[in-house]
């Protein structure tokens, strides 16, 4: 069930927010019928000083003044209430009107940042109905852009849900059952199986498709960040709040918020989550005002949340509103079957990303690799098939080219004739080798085998490695791995 779902006309975003400034209450009359009509929400104020407390307290998309506002209670004018705009909220648009138009006016207004300046007449409404939807389109088109900045960042791993297991198929009908309903989903399963992919499936294959699909991991914010992260803020709301800001429920508006790791969020955290599913409203930190959001909420995580309710570290309420669909994902020892699949996914994957003639996995490079216990599940299996491409100098992936814990799986390894003998052998071919770029191999691949062992906790990592975190982020940028 989505939260706070609207029957608005399909011109405007029920999340476009505007304000019209204007000491006429017949205009401010006029422009809120106007808009509301149009599908947006509208609130209007008769003053700059007025105007000035609502914007330092929500988050306005768009602004229509005035420029001569007479009823003030001081000589504040719409420009000086546009600088003042234009630094709580830069990105909001901002158009001015007048019924006395002056070319030194509208040259001041437009260097203060005004996007558009419209002279009151006549046809005042319909010109303002073009620029307003001309605005909301322009305001749809960057939220669209960051919102596909945000993926590109974020997409790693596998592009689509990928095996042949009952188990997977069965998944695979439960996701086409549910994905064109609203109800709550809740994904759990070990690290590493692929709980985000269930649940961009869910969202691509729903009617919420077009619209943002919005990942936050719970357990990488403190309790403060997270709520701000959220739920968004307005200026002055902490140390650093230098401009309102909206929310990631904001952000996901119409479309899908997925909650990975929910399970470490805190107690207070989780109270205010249950207000905001329970409402379908959300308030920025520090703002008394509140936004109805319309989000089909999806969480995930790796931990039993029976046992966490049962000792007091999660929230029964909570747990049954964001559970009313639970998916669980089978880790990839109970589905081996899936295992050749996944390998040569991604052997055609790296190959071509390495620009490789790796063409194929040796049947006894195969054998070990449906043997093997995956305790890092795909994404470890994702992890050994990029090292075992980087290796491998042959056609093909042989058992030499995987990690020993794979290899002597069940074996009594050999000791070491020397202890300053490598485990893997050196082949250095008739017209030599790049000395760097072998060396740099080598260094991405202890990086990804701590990120492994670690289970992907980079501190952790870094104490493997016996180098600074500041170290070890260096390197995860010199060789891009996020």
């Amino acid at each position: 069930m989505a939260i706070g779902t609207q029957n608005l006309p399909a011109t405007a975003s029920p999340r476009v927010h505007v304000l019209v400034v204007d000491d006429e209450k017949s205009i401010c009359e006029l422009l809120e019928i106007t808009f509301r009509k149009e599908g947006y929400r509208v609130e209007t104020a008769p003053d700059v000083e007025t105007a000035r407390r609502k914007i330092e307290s929500q988050v306005f998309d768009i602004i229509i003044s005035d420029i001569r506002l007479r009823s003030a209670p001081s000589d504040a004018t719409g420009v000086e209430l546009l600088r003042f705009a234009k630094e709580i909220a830069p990105n909001c648009t901002f158009i001015l009107i007048t019924g006395v138009p002056r070319v030194e006016t509208a040259i001041d207004a437009l260097n203060y940042g005004a996007d558009r300046y419209v002279i009151k007449g006549d046809k005042l409404t319909e010109e303002l109905r073009q620029v307003v939807r001309q605005a909301t389109e322009h305001i749809a088109l960057r939220r669209e852009a960051g919102y596909l900045r945000r993926e590109l960042r974020r997409l790693t791993g596998l592009d689509n849900l990928i095996g042949r297991s009952p188990r997977m198929r069965a998944l695979f009908d439960l996701v086409q059952t549910i994905a064109p309903q609203d109800s709550r989903v809740l994904i759990t399963g070990e690290s590493g199986t692929g709980k985000e992919l269930v649940a961009r499936a869910i969202h691509e294959n729903s009617p919420r498709s077009r619209a943002p699909f919005i990942t936050i991991n719970c357990g990488a914010f403190p309790e403060t960040l997270l709520e701000s992260e959220l739920f968004g803020y307005v200026r002055g709301a902490f140390t650093g709040a230098h401009e309102n800001r909206i929310g990631l429920f904001q952000a996901a508006h119409g479309g899908t918020l997925f909650l990975d790791e929910i399970a470490d969020m805190s107690q207070a955290m989780q109270v205010k989550l249950f207000r905001v599913l329970q409402e379908g409203r959300v308030r920025p930190v520090g703002s008394t005002q509140e936004v109805e959001v319309d989000v089909r909420v999806i969480a995930a995580t790796n931990k039993d949340l029976e046992r966490e309710i049962a000792e007091g570290r999660f929230r029964e309420d909570l747990y049954y509103r964001i559970g009313v669909i639970p998916i669980h994902l089978p880790p990839l020892r109970e589905r081996r079957e899936d295992i050749p699949l996944l390998a040569r996914y991604f052997l055609d994957r790296f190959r071509q990303k390495m620009n490789k003639p790796v063409e194929g996995i040796t049947p006894e490079a195969q054998a070990l690799l449906e043997a093997y216990d995956w305790p890092g599940n795909v994404r470890e299996l994702e992890n050994t098939l990029e090292r075992a491409v980087a290796l491998e100098a042959s056609p093909m992936i042989r058992p030499e080219s995987l990690p020993e814990k794979i290899r002597f799986r069940g074996a009594p390894r050999a000791e070491a004739t020397a202890p300053s003998e490598p485990d893997f052998e050196v082949e250095i071919p008739d017209e030599g080798l790049d000395f760097k770029a072998w060396i740099e191999d080598r260094e991405r691949l202890l990086i990804l085998a701590a990120l492994e062992k670690s289970g992907g906790v980079q501190r952790q990592a870094a104490r493997l490695l016996k180098m600074s975190y500041d170290s070890f982020r260096h390197y995860l940028k010199k060789h891009r791995i996020e």
